[in-house]
């Protein structure tokens, strides 16, 4: 188990030698990275083992109960407002959209170019946070978007 330790001023955590100064979100999102690419290479093997919409309702129902796991043994607040209830059922929307498409996709379609097209929601999330809820509008944020753009594309081809 890695604890971590906040530092009063920034926020930042310190790990143990592995982990040394290495921000939470970077430890996180590297989690995330690491698990979602998993994720997709073992949906595609079941998805050429059973049905594709079989295969991503069996994996989100895992998930699914995994979330409600977490809720239970963590310190996690049930209470719910009707807004975020609804934006929150509103996400699960979309959250079941996406991978029934990736699914049924892989059993008509390359893992590579599925997997990859998909992976570009981060792009869909930024233009959404710059466009709707203001967020900066950067050189470098746009670059950033240009380059995954031009990345998916040579990995498509």
């Amino acid at each position: 188990m890695i604890e971590a330790k906040s530092l009063p001023r920034n926020g930042t955590r310190i790990y143990p030698m592995v982990f040394a100064e290495m921000d939470s979100a970077v430890l996180f999102g590297m989690i995330t990275m690491v698990t979602w690419g998993i994720w997709i290479v073992l949906g595609n093997a079941a998805s050429e083992s059973i049905d594709p919409r079989t295969a991503a309702a069996i994996s989100y129902l895992t998930a699914g109960l995994l979330a409600l796991g977490f809720i239970v043994v963590s310190d996690a607040s049930v209470f719910v407002t009707t807004r975020g209830g609804l934006l929150a059922g509103v996400a699960g929307l979309f959250t079941g959209v996406g991978p029934i498409s990736r699914y049924v996709g892989f059993a008509h379609g390359s893992r590579t170019i599925v997997s990859t097209l998909g992976a570009m929601y981060f792009v869909v999330a930024a233009i959404i946070g710059m466009v709707v809820f203001g967020d900066e509008v950067t050189m470098t944020r746009s670059a950033g978007i240009a380059f995954a753009v031009i990345g998916v594309g040579l990995v498509t081809r």
